[in-house]
């Protein structure tokens, strides 16, 4: 795990160096997955740029007895010539209820993002550790996203 993320960080910092447009589309939704140590929980998100490095994010996910809203802001930059691969990072709360708790948490984001040139189909994978504000605070760094994503404009 530590290599993956000394790998990630090490991305980060040499396509922040390099100064690159990052997005090729302006809204996207579709499927999300979130998925690690605990529950599985599955469903609709949609991404939306606000200007050409920043966007925002919204899901409703459902599983083991769980619903979760969460919205979040992330920095997006293009990988250096690799076309309509991005880079991000970002954070955003989440609100999950079920089995009679609701739960306040905050989600940082590190991940990276394909946009398939000419089709309108994008693909994210993310490291999305959850920092639970209520019913005790706990950290849970082995989370992580996948999204699937129909590119609208």
């Amino acid at each position: 795990m530590k290599k993956i993320l000394l790998g990630l960080s090490a991305m980060l910092l040499i396509c922040a160096a390099q100064g690159l447009k990052a997005q090729s589309y302006r809204t996207a939704g579709g499927l999300f997955i979130d998925f690690g140590n605990g529950a599985t929980l599955v469903g609709p998100h949609v991404k939306h740029f606000i200007n050409p490095t920043g966007a925002i994010q919204g899901m409703v996910l459902f599983g083991d007895g769980l619903t979760a809203l969460g919205v979040e802001y992330s920095y997006n930059e293009a990988v250096r010539n690799a076309p309509g691969l991005l880079w991000n990072i970002g954070v955003g709360p989440q609100a999950a209820f079920g089995n009679g708790n609701t739960d306040f948490l905050v989600r940082p984001a590190l991940g990276i993002e394909y946009k398939v040139p000419n089709a309108p189909i994008d693909f994210g994978f993310d490291w999305r550790p959850a920092w639970q504000l209520t019913h005790g605070s706990d950290f849970e760094a082995g989370r992580f996203g996948i999204a699937f994503r129909y590119v609208f404009h």
